[in-house]
């Protein structure tokens, strides 16, 4: 499995957690539907569901005039799985995650998903000063 469509089963996975407050471990299975396992897609997915709550504080910070529970569903996974790349997984170019986030957000999003994203992630990159 490409890292990209790994990135949009995780996309899927964390969007039924958020939704449905599946576990991880059944979201993952759902979105695979028979296919093998992902070690990449089972990191994103995991790691970002047990670094959520540092994931959310930081999200919050940089949410202009938002909260992040009245975001859209699609967009505050984006956005948490995103983070989750920036933070905590050293080996993916800053850029890479970004871009990817973006056309994610133009794939699954509304209209103003891509730049909304842009903006958020962009104020974290130069905040938290993410050097990769």
């Amino acid at each position: 499995m490409s890292r990209r469509m790994a990135r949009e089963k995780a996309l899927q996975s964390l969007f039924q957690i958020d939704l449905s407050n599946e576990s991880p471990q059944i979201a993952i299975e759902n979105v695979l539907d028979g296919e093998k396992k992902d070690a990449f897609l089972e990191e994103i997915v995991f790691g970002t569901c047990e670094k959520q709550q540092e994931i959310d504080a930081l999200l919050s910070e940089h949410l202009k005039n938002w909260a992040l529970d009245r975001l859209v569903n699609i967009d505050r996974s984006i956005l948490r799985m995103a983070v989750y790349e920036l933070l905590y997984m050293e080996n993916i170019p800053v850029n890479v995650t970004l871009n990817e986030a973006i056309e994610l957000a133009k794939s699954f999003g509304t209209d103003e998903s891509s730049r909304f994203i842009n903006g958020v992630l962009s104020s974290i990159i130069q905040a938290t000063e993410i050097k990769k």
